[in-house]
């Protein structure tokens, strides 16, 4: 027996050596080693992370402003701030020795706070004497050149190590964008009509002016034959009827890694033909689409060619005159849609409350395309196509929603094209003929100076995409218009703006979203690390289903028992107590116990509904406490008689 004791004793001893040992050895040797175990690996960084991280060329300090004393109390905030600073850890832990993370709480009338208040960061009032609460991220670099994310909500959990990959990168990258422009359409103001008398040509698009007050804007002729070497993002607006030698260009820029986002349409609004006097029915019958049909046919996908989409569920309402009244009526051609019909995964549309299109087109993908389309903006599943020519002339809004016929299906209005493409000009392009004669001609003159023949320019062709393409699309260019998105006032000399639609959030986010790198791009929306208890949230429907159905009949009851009482006392009260008779005064008391009766029920039902949910979180929480301890118990009991039998049978 002392054998045995002395054993467990040397044993134990041994065991808190090996113990303290292994403990001793991970501390010196395996610091950063970290081993995630969630279900959505909520604590992995991407690859596309990893790969920005391990390019770091300069020291990147990230500063976590967290007012850790006032959160403590909110547990949402609180738990969400433990979730941060652990992702920020593993940032670090990965970096290289590029990253620095400091904590800072900034208490208030505080140094901290000052500079939280000058980096920008978003205070939440805490008390009545106007003192705030921070919870921000600041990144800056050896420029001292800063990004900022004012406020860490939780609710965007989902993206965060989007937003904290996007600041290392905007940090690491910092030359300014340029975005290539090509328009069909005059967003630089209106020109000049050579057939009227000289007036002002208009302002300029708002949108166009956030373009440059974000990036580096280029303007690209829109017969060019290359993009320049220089852009980013290509920019492209109404491409009506461009030549093979421009899309070509266009076709060899996204195939080299450039990328696009393109506004096509099969009925721009904003496309206003000069007309001319000698023959006013030309501007009327002048065609208004665009389109980028032989990309697209490479791509996988099409604009449906001369459909408009309508969609009277996010129709919007327009003043129109009837005789001589105005009146408001939906005009389906027009919509206004909100984040149940746009992607708020995607990096693009995440933020965006509200979106405005005029006469929009739509895309569909073609049979036995490989690209990936993911939808940012579709129709509601009542959607209806209508030939773009009844536009034209100009469409009657009233005429359109009694002829309306929801078609049962969404529409894509807008997409994010990628995937590995085919270039949709394997041959090249001829040379344009012109061009040839020009040559020539410069040729013939300088024979004199060089007797040598000229030589074309070789262009070697890329047959295929070097990387994945990264394209966004949007079947509309009236979605760019300033009276379509936001109205423009002046104010002593300055254009405010006062925007009823987050269109301009659209194309900003999108630009620089294409502008990152393909890793990047590469970053999805990642799992919340509140995870709901789906089994406890299926329970409450099935018991909720059970109540609802006895409320509503009793609900119902009430109400009509309600109605018979107030009728009964309006005739009580309008023809005077003494006529009603003894049958009518005790309509009315049984009506009164009625009503009463059934609103006790009502009560009763609403209770037992609330009684067997909290039944319900008890029996879990039991579960959850209890469990535990009870697998432990059983443990050590079939180990002591294990143990005991052993002993038995030494």
């Amino acid at each position: 027996m002392m054998k045995n004791k002395l054993l467990s004793t040397s044993g134990l001893l041994l065991a808190l050596a090996l113990l303290l040992g292994i403990n001793l050895a991970a501390g010196l040797f395996v610091k950063n080693f970290r081993l995630d175990l969630t279900e959505n690996k909520l604590y992995t960084l991407s690859n596309g992370t990893k790969n920005i991280l391990s390019d770091l060329s300069q020291p990147i300090t990230l500063r976590l402003y967290y007012s850790e004393k006032v959160f403590t109390g909110i547990p949402g905030i609180a738990n969400y701030s433990a979730r941060v600073k652990d992702l920020l850890d593993e940032y670090v832990s990965l970096s290289g020795g590029k990253l620095t993370l400091v904590v800072a709480d900034p208490e208030p009338f505080s140094e901290t706070e000052d500079e939280a208040v000058e980096y920008g960061l978003q205070g939440v009032p805490v008390d009545a004497s106007g003192n705030q609460a921070y919870f921000g991220l600041v990144a800056s670099n050896s420029a001292n050149k800063r990004e900022v994310i004012p406020f860490l909500q939780p609710e965007k959990e989902d993206t965060l190590e989007y937003d904290v990959t996007r600041l290392i990168y905007a940090l690491s990258n910092p030359k300014q964008t340029v975005v290539g422009l090509m328009s069909g359409l005059p967003m630089a103001g209106m020109p000049a009509n050579p057939f009227m008398a000289p007036q002002g040509g208009g302002q300029a698009w708002f949108i166009l002016n956030q373009l440059k007050q974000n990036f580096n804007v280029k303007d690209i002729a829109m017969d060019v034959d290359s993009i320049p070497e220089d852009v980013n993002v290509l920019m492209l607006v109404h491409p009506k009827a461009l030549s093979d030698k421009t899309l070509f260009a266009i076709d060899q820029f996204v195939l080299k890694g450039g990328r696009l986002i393109a506004f096509v349409d099969p009925f721009s609004e904003a496309d206003q033909p000069m007309s001319d006097p000698t023959n006013p029915m030309a501007a009327l019958q002048a065609p208004r689409n665009s389109n980028l049909k032989k990309l697209f046919d490479a791509w996988g996908i099409e604009l449906v060619e001369g459909k408009v989409a309508t969609d009277r569920l996010n129709a919007q309402r327009v003043q129109m005159q009837s005789g001589r009244t105005v009146k408001a009526v939906e005009y389906v051609a027009w919509q206004s849609y909100s984040k149940e019909q746009m992607n708020t995964t995607d990096f693009v549309t995440r933020d965006i409350e509200k979106l405005s299109l005029a006469t929009p087109g739509y895309f569909k993908k073609k049979a036995n395309a490989k690209i990936e389309i993911r939808p940012l903006v579709e129709t509601s599943n009542q959607a209806m196509a209508v030939d773009s020519m009844r536009f034209q002339f100009g469409a009657n809004p009233e005429q359109l929603l009694r002829e309306y016929e929801p078609g049962g299906e969404k529409l894509m209005l807008a997409v994010r094209l990628s995937g590995n493409v085919k270039t949709a000009f394997p041959e090249g392009v001829k040379e344009d003929s012109a061009t040839e004669n020009k040559d020539e001609k410069k040729e013939k003159n300088n024979t004199e100076k060089d007797n040598k023949p000229k030589q074309k320019k070789t262009v070697e062709i890329i047959k295929q995409s070097k990387a994945p393409i990264n394209v966004i699309l949007v079947a509309d260019t009236d979605f760019l218009e300033d009276k379509h998105w936001v109205q423009v006032q002046n104010f002593f000399g300055n254009r405010i703006a006062l925007p009823h639609a987050n269109n301009d959030v659209f194309v900003l986010n999108a630009i620089e979203n294409l502008a990152g790198s393909n890793d990047l791009i590469s970053l999805r929306s990642r799992a919340k690390s509140d995870r709901s208890f789906t089994k406890v949230a299926e329970l409450k429907r099935e018991a909720e289903k059970r109540f609802q159905a006895k409320e509503r009949e009793l609900q119902t009851k009430l109400e009509e028992t309600e109605r018979k009482l107030a009728q009964l006392q309006q005739q009580k009260g309008s023809a005077g107590k003494s006529i009603l008779s003894p049958e009518q005064q005790q309509e009315i008391a049984d009506f009164k116990r009625e009503q009463l009766q059934t609103r006790k029920e009502l009560r009763n039902v609403q209770h037992e509904l609330v009684k067997s949910i909290e039944n319900l979180g008890s029996t879990l929480k039991a579960i959850n406490i209890a469990l535990m301890p009870l697998l432990v118990i059983i443990f050590a009991l079939l180990f002591h008689l294990s143990r005991k039998r052993k002993l038995a049978n030494a």
